[in-house]
């Protein structure tokens, strides 16, 4: 079962330019920068009430964000979702006819392990399921 909105991620193409946005526009800092080596990028995360936002910027021309924004441009990249069993819904979403980028969990940012769903499968929006690790 989801539990919240865990956060909506945003791909950037300038790192500095948006932080600087962002954090005016939210009136705060963000509570965290992070390095994702293994997906090539780079993460900044806000907290705006019970929710979060993510900004992620390109490390590689390699990587998943490099290529959206090339294809889309910079804007919303996925939403993701809070579980409490990462395993149960990955079993549960494939029972339903859910397909996957990354069935195994892998460990993301903001200390999480997070899986995909292929957004072939849900009217083009790209979903992460996150658990706490």
């Amino acid at each position: 079962m989801f539990d919240k909105i865990e956060h909506i991620g945003i791909a950037v193409k300038d790192m500095a330019k948006s932080k600087k946005l962002f954090s005016s526009l939210f009136n705060q800092n963000p509570y965290k920068e992070e390095a994702v080596d293994s997906e090539y990028v780079n993460t900044v995360f806000y907290q705006t009430g019970e929710s979060k936002i993510e900004l992620l910027e390109a490390t590689s021309s390699d990587s998943a964000i490099a290529k959206f924004i090339e294809k889309k441009g910079e804007g919303i990249h996925h939403i993701a979702f809070g579980v409490k069993d990462i395993y149960l819904e990955i079993q549960r979403l494939k029972d339903e006819g859910f397909v996957f980028i990354n069935e195994t969990p892998k460990q993301g940012a903001d200390n999480k392990w997070v899986v995909f769903l292929h957004p072939k499968g849900s009217n083009s929006v790209l979903i992460e399921l996150c658990q706490d690790r």
